[in-house]
């Protein structure tokens, strides 16, 4: 690889990177509003959203919530959970769903869906860029769980439709479905 073009990967990684903490600051700000707390004083809410982390006295059952970050889900206090590949893709989450976590007393996880966000459908190809999947959909780049690509067989160089959230920025995708790639007679791949 030449100087060019890991200029251009680490160009790739940063734009990335700061999708993902847009994307992150827009669900503070939305959480945040849907709890009633002024958005104008982000950085000192943090205490007043311990409700988020509860113990039910009786049962022993932790209760935390919080939003689905691609991989994990974070709680208020920017704690995180690993949210299973398995739930993540058949649940088809994408960034900003909020989750519920009971934590049982012999150490169990155990997620719920509370709210998914407003979603949008859009078909790109699959990739392989080292060891992560991608789709390039719409001249964006979405990571994919490789569970849900295991999940569905695909293949590099098939179709897919993935889920991405409505509006702002997202760096993961949840696969919907997939479109094979049709293969020709001389073995290359066409387009649908």
């Amino acid at each position: 690889m030449n100087n060019q073009e890991i200029l251009l990967k680490m160009n790739e990684a940063l734009q990335s990177a700061k999708s993902s903490l847009s994307a992150a600051e827009r669900w503070q700000k939305k959480l945040a509003e849907n709890l009633g707390i002024e958005t104008t004083n982000l950085d000192n809410s943090v205490a007043e959203i311990t409700h988020y982390t509860k113990t039910d006295q009786e049962s022993g059952i932790k209760i935390v919530e919080g939003l689905f970050d691609g991989q994990n889900m974070i709680d208020a206090n920017k704690n995180t959970y690993p949210v299973p590949a398995n739930y993540a893709s058949k649940s088809k989450l994408i960034e900003g769903d909020h989750l519920k976590l009971n934590i049982l007393e012999n150490g169990s996880f155990i997620y719920k869906q509370i709210e998914l966000i407003p979603r949008k459908l859009i078909v790109g190809h699959l990739v392989l860029d080292g060891s992560q999947y991608q789709v390039l959909a719409e001249g964006k780049i979405y990571n994919v769980l490789y569970a849900s690509v295991t999940f569905f067989r695909a293949k590099v160089g098939d179709n897919i439709t993935i889920i991405i959230p409505e509006e702002g920025v997202s760096t993961w995708a949840a696969i919907e479905n997939i479109i094979p790639a049709e293969t020709n007679n001389e073995g290359k791949i066409n387009e649908l």
